[in-house]
Parts: C-alpha cells; sequence; structure tokens
C-alpha cells in the first residue's frame, strides 16, 4: 500500500456491516408498531424458505480486555447466569407470539461478552428451549464464540451434541507484552489445546481472531502470531485492524497512551505482511479482513456469490431476517433495524413485563433499500452494478463523481453501470463505500463516530 495513500484515505469511517449505520438512524419516526409490522412482513416472505437467523448477546466477562468496543458486564459472580438466560427465554417467546408461528432457525450465534463464561448446563437449557420455540433446521449452521482459557471440553462436548460446527477463539496477539497491555493474557498452549479438541470434537470450521495495530504491537509481533497461528491451521481467520474508539463508554481503551499504537503506515505494514503470511499458506482472502481455507464454507460462499455481512460480520449462511436477543442486541428485518436496551437490569425487567425490549431503530425507505445493496455488494464480493433499475437511485451520478478520484488512484475501475474495486483497492473497500452513504454525505459529523479506515 502506497505511503501516500495511506495518508489521502485514512479517514474516519464505518466498518458497514449495516446501512444505515447506527449513528444515522431515523430513530426520531422510529416505533415498536412499525418495527413490528417490518419483522412480519420478512418472517412470511422467507420463514418456509430461507429461515430465520437468531444472534444471542452473552455479555458476560470476568475481566476487561481493553482493546473490546463490544457490549459487556465485567463480574466473577456467576449467579448472574440463570436469570439471564431466563429473559433470553421470554424475549424469543415474546417474538414467537408477534410472528405467530414457530420459527424455523436456520442461523444461530452466541456472541458476547464471553459465552463460554457460562456454564454448560445453562447453555444447554437456553439451546434445548430455544430449540422448542424454534427449530433448528436440518442445515441451521450454529456458532459460538470460545475464550481460550476458559473454554472446556465440556462445553465443546455440550455444543457438538447440538450439531455446532463452527466456532471462533480471540487469539489478538501472542506477544506478552502486547496481552498485557490489552489486558488479555493467554498461552500458544490454550489456543492449542481448544483448538485440538474442537477438531477432536467434530467442528469443521474452527476459526482465529487476530488483530493487527495493538499498543505496542510490531511487525516481528504480527509475523510470530501469524507463524504461530499457520501452525495450528484454523479454517478460518479473521485479521482485523485494532479500532481504537475510547470516546465510547466503558469500552477500557483509555487504559493506554495513544502514542503506544503504531501509526497508520506501520499499521498498513502490519496488514500487508499478516496478508502475505496468510495467502503463502493456502488462505484466501475473503472480503474485508477475513481469509478461509478453501475447504471453508466462507471460501465456498464467496465463490458462489452468497456471501452475505451482517451485525455478525461476514457469513456463509444468508438470511433476510435476523433476531437479535439479549442486552444490546440488534435485530435486522431487511427492512428494518431495531436494537435493545444495552442496560441489563433495564433489559431483564423490560422482558419480564412483557414487552420487546428495543429502544431505537430505522425503518429504512426505498433509497436505503438501493443504496444498502451497492454496500453489501461491494463489501462481499468487491464489485456492484446498476444494470437492474431497480438498483438505480437519484444521486448516482453524484456518487460516480466522487468516485472518479478513487479511479484515478487505481483503487476502482468504472465501466459501463458498474464497478469494481481493484486488487489495489480491497484495503479501501471502507473508503470506496463512503460515497455511496447518502445519509453521512448529507450530515457529516462534527464529532468522533467511528474508527479510521487504516
Amino acid at each position: 500500500m502506497d505511503s501516500t495513500l495511506i495518508s489521502k484515505y485514512n479517514v474516519a469511517g464505518p466498518r458497514y456491516t449495516s446501512y444505515p449505520t447506527v449513528p444515522y438512524w431515523n430513530v426520531d419516526s422510529f416505533s415498536l408498531k412499525n418495527w413490528k409490522t417490518s419483522l412480519i412482513k420478512s418472517f412470511e416472505e422467507t420463514n418456509d424458505t430461507e429461515g430465520i437467523s437468531l444472534y444471542i448477546h452473552l455479555p458476560f466477562c470476568e475481566s476487561m480486555c481493553t482493546f473490546c468496543g463490544c457490549h459487556k458486564r465485567i463480574t466473577k459472580n456467576h449467579a448472574v447466569e440463570l436469570p439471564y438466560i431466563e429473559a433470553l427465554i421470554k424475549e424469543f417467546k415474546l417474538y414467537k407470539a408477534i410472528l405467530g408461528k414457530r420459527p424455523n432457525i436456520k442461523e444461530l450465534h452466541l456472541g458476547g461478552g464471553t459465552p463460554t463464561f457460562f456454564s454448560v448446563e445453562n447453555i444447554r437449557t437456553l439451546l434445548q428451549t430455544i430449540d422448542r420455540i424454534g427449530k433448528f433446521r436440518d442445515d441451521c449452521e450454529l456458532s459460538f464464540e470460545g475464550h481460550p482459557n476458559n473454554t472446556t471440553n465440556d462445553h465443546l462436548k455440550m455444543f457438538s451434541a447440538f450439531n455446532f460446527k463452527r466456532v471462533s477463539y480471540g487469539v489478538q496477539d501472542y506477544n506478552l507484552k502486547v496481552q498485557k497491555a490489552i489486558h488479555r493474557i493467554q498461552p500458544f498452549e490454550n489456543v492449542k489445546r481448544v483448538t485440538e479438541a474442537s477438531r477432536n470434537m467434530g467442528f469443521t470450521s474452527v476459526g482465529h481472531d487476530i488483530i493487527f495495530g495493538l499498543p505496542f504491537q510490531t511487525e516481528d509481533d504480527v509475523r510470530n502470531t501469524i507463524y504461530k497461528t499457520i501452525e495450528l491451521k484454523p479454517d478460518r481467520i479473521a485479521f482485523y485492524s485494532y479500532a481504537h474508539v475510547p470516546w465510547i463508554k466503558g469500552n477500557g481503551q483509555r487504559g493506554f497512551s495513544t502514542e503506544a499504537l503504531p501509526s497508520a503506515s506501520q499499521k498498513s505494514r502490519q496488514y500487508q505482511i499478516g496478508k502475505k503470511l496468510l495467502l503463502d499458506a493456502g488462505y484466501f482472502e475473503i472480503g474485508m479482513d477475513h481469509f478461509a481455507l478453501p475447504t471453508d464454507t466462507l471460501y465456498k460462499a464467496q465463490k458462489e456469490g452468497k456471501l452475505h455481512r451482517n451485525f455478525m460480520g461476514y457469513t456463509a449462511s444468508k438470511t433476510k431476517l435476523m433476531i437479535g436477543l439479549g442486552a444490546s442486541s440488534i435485530s435486522d428485518s431487511w427492512y428494518g433495524f431495531a436494537q435493545n436496551t444495552k442496560n441489563i437490569e433495564a433489559y431483564k425487567d423490560l422482558v419480564n413485563n412483557d414487552i420487546i425490549p428495543v429502544f431505537r431503530g430505522h425503518i429504512l425507505n426505498d433509497e436505503d433499500l438501493k443504496i444498502r445493496q451497492h454496500i453489501l455488494n461491494l463489501m462481499c464480493n468487491f464489485k456492484t452494478n446498476w444494470e437492474d433499475d431497480a438498483l438505480n437511485f437519484k444521486e448516482l451520478n453524484d456518487v460516480l463523481i466522487k468516485l472518479k478520484e478513487l479511479e484515478k488512484d487505481g483503487l476502482i475501475e468504472i465501466g459501463n453501470k458498474q464497478i469494481v474495486v481493484t486488487e489495489k483497492g480491497q484495503p479501501f473497500v471502507r473508503n470506496i463505500c463512503l460515497p455511496f452513504d447518502l445519509r453521512l454525505q448529507r450530515n457529516k459529523p462534527e464529532t468522533k463516530l467511528f474508527s479510521m479506515t487504516i
């Protein structure tokens, strides 16, 4: 990556797990009533064909990782588990009552927080009840996020009994100095143990999450982490850029100085080193930040043009409707978004009073739906087109004018009714999506909302 381009395009921008992005939701016109309407519409269109996705947020962690921007509650009190599980179950029952019949579940993901903070017994109760309220399809893809330090063989045995085939483990970096800075100390032996144990339990897609751009991280640290990762040969790898957003309340990122962070050019170099090592080891780049072996479903989905991106990141199992359960979870009906209240006590109180715990959301208009599809095409397939008039929109020419500079720099190729991202442009895909983001373009933020794109 050219240092001039890094300097030019290292601006704040969304990661585009949705469009519109959360800061640009029209919350004033949103209501629980119109959210339910969009939910029912999507469910009736797809439940009998593709089914629905479920994201379940399990927010508890025993210690604070200072690189993390997720919503979580730090506690060592495991008595919090069962009341929260009971609230999740009740929330799903509330959704079933709205939908009117049993949902067919095509995809389920347990995220956090630390899902393996929860006991085997409590997770088993949750999954059994979810399967009674809804129904896991035979082709359902079930996955969870595991912590290498506390994912036990009993956890893996239980998940395997429910036919979980995919797990992702947070690795971040193996250098002890970096681990101390981000408050996430886990030796290579722990990662090796859970990776091998997962495979022995029948998991066919074991993923590792690695981050570059962390405090005190050097190029040699990235090399060492990638070498160790290749030694274990996970099926897919998320190779993320650290998102420094210390203004977000409660994420712990104020625990170290910004001077400890690599510069934009150093981060770029770390990315290039890691990418080359992964490609040389037989991995293929998938969308943004992800790599997979050719045997993994993520690779196959990209090859078949079926790769999808939502609030869970990249997925090989596309559904129009995703219901998010738990504090802070976001649901997506395709026609609308709805986010649950972030406070755990408020969440439980609302659910226990038979109230869907949504506190904000957005209903997409016709323009939003077209822009959403273009951004999804770019993020998943590195190309988009408007050959179908259904994807044409009033301000398209203005967007193309803004994209001319990126074409001049060799990041995209603009053809007859299409845009293709070049290999040179792939690391800048967030920048390429920015001109399409009409809500952001019409109302540029005056304060910090997003992390830097590089």
